[in-house]
């Protein structure tokens, strides 16, 4: 009975002393890196031009509406262009609502106002933090004859700590496109 007794409290010592001492994982953040971005001038055949992100491609769509899609973080810049023909007052209106239609889900939707008057560009940007369905919207006009709204958005659902360095990296390209953006004529 010694025996047994002793071969179990030897087993039970051996079996238990040998594992490694179980150590809680630290934190830690995905880090994700996307290329410098590298700019051209996109010409769709419309009556603007801007600088794309060489890491998109443009699908274009009828009325000089056009999608850029960016494969390697899963989301897409769309582009929809309308004339203005007295109606800017109601384009306006119908931009700013497509923008504040995401506050439910949003925790905070930033307004930055965008002007160029040497180019005759002049918008707005907005940044929406949280889970919305759209990361950014924008509008840019000429006030007279043209009119053109983008939005962001991811092929996933969102989930704003695992898109926000994309978001980030295509806000900076929605920049870019405002900025550079040219009527033709």
């Amino acid at each position: 009975m010694k025996h047994k007794i002793f071969f179990f409290i030897a087993l039970t010592v051996f079996s238990t002393s040998c594992k490694e001492e179980v150590l809680p994982k630290p934190k830690a953040m995905l880090r994700l890196e996307y290329p410098v971005a590298n700019y051209q001038t996109a010409d769709a055949g419309c009556v603007y031009t801007f600088d794309q992100n060489s890491l998109s491609n443009i699908k274009e769509n009828k009325d000089c509406s056009l999608v850029l899609d960016y494969p390697i973080m899963k989301g897409s810049i769309y582009l929809t262009y309308k004339p203005v023909q007295g109606n800017l007052d109601t384009l306006l209106v119908d931009a700013q609502k497509l923008s504040y239609e995401h506050v439910v889900k949003a925790d905070n939707i930033v307004e930055q106002p965008f002007i160029n008057k040497e180019d005759g560009v002049y918008g707005m940007f907005y940044e929406v933090s949280g889970n919305a369905a759209s990361q950014s919207q924008f509008y840019v006009t000429d006030s007279t004859n043209h009119f053109v709204t983008g939005s962001l958005y991811f092929y996933a659902k969102p989930n704003y700590d695992s898109i926000l360095p994309a978001a980030m990296y295509l806000q900076n390209d929605i920049r870019k496109i405002m900025e550079s953006l040219r009527w033709k004529d």
